[in-house]
């Protein structure tokens, strides 16, 4: 089972991937650990990533799903030519849960990270590049709702897609 969780900065992909990856028993690979230090650096500068930024972390997130076999992996997963590429680099089916929110709760949950490298600044700039998936591509979940709710609404679209 190849799990990607996807959406913006702020949405709790991985709150809710660590959440899968431990009902599951599988492992959980943070995707802004697989960024290369320069993506980094420009997100905290305030600088949006472009296409190019984001490839070579995309190709690790690919690599992570293919290279496990079975794994849960965050991942922004903005646009659907990145989709589709780390379905067709991964492997295997993979499964997309996209979680989805208000400007106002995403702004505000990326405002209470300390520490964490990517700026409110950029969060227009994320929501104006999303490619929200479709029905046929993926799970939209709410993120209004409670991380138990959210998860269990995650397991059981999970076990309607096992193949």
């Amino acid at each position: 089972m190849r799990i990607v969780v996807m959406g913006v900065s702020g949405c709790g992909k991985s709150s809710l991937g660590a959440a899968l990856a431990d009902r599951l028993g599988l492992p959980f690979h943070e995707g802004d650990i697989l960024h290369p230090p320069a993506n980094v650096e420009k997100m905290r500068s305030g600088t949006p990533l472009s296409d190019d930024d984001r490839w070579p972390w995309l190709d690790q997130v690919a690599n992570v799903l293919r290279d496990e076999g079975a794994a849960v992996v965050s991942c922004s997963a903005l646009r659907r030519r990145y989709r589709d590429d780390i379905r067709s680099r991964a492997g295997g089916l993979v499964q997309f849960i996209h979680l989805a929110g208000s400007r106002t709760l995403l702004a505000s949950r990326m405002a209470a990270r300390p520490g964490h490298y990517m700026p409110v600044s950029l969060l227009d700039s994320q929501l104006a590049t999303l490619e929200p998936p479709g029905p046929d591509e993926a799970l939209t979940i709410d993120i209004a709702g409670s991380p138990a709710a959210m998860l269990d609404e995650a397991l059981d679209y999970l076990k309607g897609t096992r193949s």
